[in-house]
């Protein structure tokens, strides 16, 4: 009856474990009674477009909507077919009515926190629910929202989407540094990180640099932490207190993770500081009226520091779709590698002069209500690295587990 054209099926199925070999596959086998065979795939979890549906829903009637609206196919004639053509949201609401809920937990020091919603900020919108941070600002003075990797990545897909679609108008930027990114931004081999080189956090100072440009590419405040390592020098992190007090930019050495909530009060009250004696004027980083293509060149072009972007013929067929249905006045989410500003994850710092990023697809997400660019080699089903967790882990005759963390 809906005429799906088994070549367009754009829903895939889900999986919290990564798996290369479930990237491409081949569903429907098995004769009459095993459907009929089409090309597929999986993706993790995180990528999915029902976890950013759930942390973009304002309630369980605005979630239902949401994913009737899904792009599940196109049927013969390019036409969409969605999630609602199937009768399908009634029941994957119901399967949603406890999750839509934000889920209220404590820390060890008895700090309530929202933990609900969890999409990937390199594939995904990478924000915590709008219900969780909407609840949030009724019950507190002031609200820590943590939006995933760098003000490249979760911030601009922060603002740019979930601050669209909840009406919200941050203040202030807490922008996470560490002397080991650094590190490894200024030319370090990963085995060498916990070696004190403050030479090499200089160099890897420019990325700093463009992050702190990028928090006041939306007329945000920045205040750096940086995040202290037990391996860290001084040296290291004097190199980085004096970069940010050159440039004016208030900064404070964090020491949660050692100590506990007091590890964090010079950063607190820099931040409280900062918010007493300044004013934000938040803006977005592109008007929704813009071209696809313009909308993503603005994003490599301002937040990346690229020089310009480069659909490939996969990319511009789906430029022709999104235009003919309509779709062009969504907001864009980059999905690339949150290892560098690029498209590449093995070029650190800065992208060099003329560099290109190269945009592979395009694919509107209109139950979330933006258009995914895959760029470069991102793949929404990561692989195991050569050396996986599971080696080092272990049981012993006592039930003694080692390995875990």
């Amino acid at each position: 009856q809906l005429r799906i054209d088994v070549h367009s099926i754009q829903w895939k199925r889900v999986l919290d474990i990564e798996s290369r070999f479930l990237r491409h596959i081949v569903v429907g086998l098995g004769g009459k009674a095993g459907g009929i065979p089409y090309e597929s795939g999986f993706e993790i979890t995180t990528a999915s477009e029902i976890a950013a549906i759930h942390a973009l829903a304002l309630d369980l009637m605005d979630l239902k909507r949401r994913m009737g609206e899904i792009t599940v196919a196109y049927n013969v004639d390019g036409e969409p077919v969605k999630a609602r053509d199937l009768k399908a949201e009634g029941a994957m609401a119901i399967l949603m009515k406890e999750a839509v809920k934000p889920n209220l937990v404590q820390t060890i020091e008895h700090t309530p926190a929202f933990i609900h919603g969890g999409p990937f900020a390199n594939i995904a919108h990478g924000c915590p629910s709008l219900a969780a941070i909407k609840l949030a600002l009724k019950l507190a003075d002031y609200v820590v929202v943590e939006p995933g990797f760098g003000a490249d990545l979760g911030l601009e897909k922060f603002c740019d989407i979930a601050c669209r679609v909840g009406g919200l108008k941050p203040d202030l930027v807490v922008l996470v540094a560490t002397a080991k990114a650094l590190k490894r931004h200024g030319g370090v081999r990963r085995r060498d990180l916990k070696t004190p080189n403050p030479e090499a956090v200089e160099r890897g100072l420019p990325i700093l640099g463009k992050e702190i440009e990028n928090v006041k590419l939306f007329g945000l405040l920045p205040v750096v932490c940086i995040n202290r390592f037990p391996f860290d020098a001084e040296e290291e992190l004097d190199v980085i207190l004096d970069y940010c007090g050159e440039r004016g930019v208030p900064a404070a050495v964090s020491e949660v993770a050692a100590r506990g909530g007091k590890g964090g009060v010079d950063l607190a009250k820099e931040v409280l500081h900062q918010l007493e004696r300044r004013r934000a004027d938040f803006r977005f980083l592109y008007p929704l009226d813009l071209p696809v293509e313009e909308k993503i060149r603005t994003i490599a072009t301002k937040a990346y520091g690229v020089s310009d972007i480069e659909l490939l013929p996969e990319a511009r067929r789906a430029v022709r779709r999104i235009r003919r249905l309509g779709l062009e006045g969504m907001p864009i989410n980059m999905a690339k590698t949150s290892l560098s500003l690029t498209d590449d994850e093995r070029r650190k710092g800065l992208p060099s002069e003329g560099y290109v990023l190269r945009v592979t697809d395009l694919r509107p997400m209109t139950g979330a209500g933006f258009i995914v660019a895959y760029c470069g080699e991102i793949n929404t089903m990561p692989a195991l690295p050569t050396h996986p967790a599971a080696e080092r882990m272990d049981i012993d005759e006592e039930g003694r587990i080692t390995g875990l963390i």
